[in-house]
């Protein structure tokens, strides 16, 4: 079982992969990504690096014996002249500039293609643990009425959409009326947003009407990149008076999926997995 090299942003996902790793018995190699990387991550062997320090980060990770690695995790798009880079850094600094300005996506594949080149395979946190991802069909206890089925059909086209022309991977939908859709500022500020619109144009808490689907770009690097929801998404959503979440099987991250499951349940939030490319 190669060692793997996770590269550790914010939030719960690269924790998760860091217990399954423990759990399966797959050895782990931790890069914290200074001003990211969470406290949870500290009692596992590893290293903090800087965005820009490439040359620290191969390093390390080879040193450590891995050959395939992980982007996971939470990563605010940095101010490019704030960064320190080393040498290694410095050198894809001019490319990563360059690539941010063709957006989010464009500067991912950069990353990744810098670890290819380094001689790393690139896994996804979908391959690192083959149960992350949303299933096709209902996950939990509620069904979508008539109604909400067309709306997660309208808020996908939409999602899809704005995905392609590289702005966002979510979009909220009810009675066929697109109220929201996502950009920099990611899917809890959008939800908020949602919030606070006149309470005609959507439901309540505890009598949901509408829906957030979300979905990955046509163009997007799926490796490092695939929409994902967790419990401040299903909170989210009832407080925006939602009745449910919508995403593409195989292709939409869950985390924390028993606790997921269970505060959608008590909420009264749908979950559903379609087939990708289904209308």
């Amino acid at each position: 079982m190669q060692k793997l090299g996770l590269i550790a942003g914010g939030g719960s996902l690269p924790v998760e992969i860091a217990q399954h790793c423990e759990r399966s018995g797959r050895p782990l190699f931790v890069i914290r990504l200074k001003g990211f990387a969470g406290t949870d991550l500290s009692p596992y062997a590893g290293a903090e690096v800087g965005l820009a320090e490439l040359g620290k980060c191969f390093k390390a990770l080879k040193r450590a014996g891995c050959r395939s690695i992980c982007l996971a995790g939470n990563v605010a798009r940095p101010d490019f002249s704030s960064l320190v880079p080393d040498l290694r850094g410095l050198m894809v600094l001019p490319k990563a500039v360059a690539a941010a300005r063709k957006g989010d996506d464009a500067l991912l594949r950069l990353l990744v293609g810098e670890f290819e080149k380094e001689g790393f395979r690139v896994e996804g946190a979908h391959d690192v643990m083959e149960d992350l991802t949303l299933p096709a069909g209902l996950l939990g206890a509620h069904t979508p009425s008539d109604d909400d089925l067309a709306d997660a059909r309208q808020a996908l086209t939409v999602a899809r959409a704005i995905g392609a022309l590289d702005v966002g991977q979510a979009a909220v939908v009810a009675h066929g009326l697109v109220l929201a859709v996502e950009a920099q500022e990611g899917t809890d500020a959008l939800l908020k947003r949602v919030a606070e619109l006149p309470g005609h144009l959507k439901g309540r808490p505890g009598a949901g009407l509408g829906v957030l689907a979300k979905a990955p770009k046509p163009i997007q690097e799926t490796r490092v990149d695939l929409p994902t929801i967790g419990l401040a998404t299903v909170q989210g959503v009832a407080r925006a008076g939602l009745a449910g979440i919508v995403g593409e099987a195989g292709r939409l991250l869950v985390l924390d999926r028993e606790a997921v499951i269970a505060l959608a349940d008590e909420l009264g939030v749908f979950i559903l997995g379609v087939e990708p490319g289904a209308p």
